[in-house]
């Protein structure tokens, strides 16, 4: 985990997770993060990644992400959600929805889909990435808050 952790009790071991990990974004240490070559359509894009945290659980995690000029084809293993920091980018969904993400943008990947991303000249993102649960949990989950709706407590009263 990179960043600066908040005061831990003395008794606190040095292996556990911390309560609170915080770093400013340009100070965490990108390390190169190659681009599949069969997913490049156009130009040579250089990403770079900084690992900021994960949860206990390995569920979900935080990075900043950075690229410069290129366009490729991009496989979304798990839900994230980009928070664009600089630079901008044109975006294209498998629906063939385009978007231009530029800085302070937020947008939504859902896990297990394709997007095109074309950067012109460079883009910064903070992600964060959520592991979807298997089918069958996530079928419990969404039973589960369905008998916590209010109109299901009415109903079963």
């Amino acid at each position: 985990m990179a960043g600066t952790l908040l005061a831990a009790p003395r008794n606190q071991r040095i292996d556990e997770n911390p309560p609170v990990v915080a770093a400013h974004s340009d100070h965490l240490a990108l390390r190169p993060a190659p681009i599949k070559p069969e997913w490049i359509i156009r130009g040579t894009p250089l990403a770079r990644i900084a690992d900021h945290s994960t949860s206990t659980d390995e569920a979900s995690s935080t990075a900043v992400w950075d690229c410069t000029a290129g366009e490729f084809r991009w496989y979304f293993g798990w839900d994230e959600t980009v928070v664009i920091q600089e630079g901008e980018v044109h975006v294209t969904a498998e629906d063939g929805t385009e978007r231009l993400l530029k800085a302070g943008d937020i947008a939504y990947f859902r896990g297990g889909t394709w997007a095109t991303w074309r950067v012109d000249d460079y883009v910064r993102k903070i992600a964060f990435l959520r592991k979807p649960f298997p089918e069958p949990l996530a079928t419990l989950y969404r039973i589960r808050n369905a008998l916590r709706s209010p109109s299901a407590k009415r109903v079963l009263g």
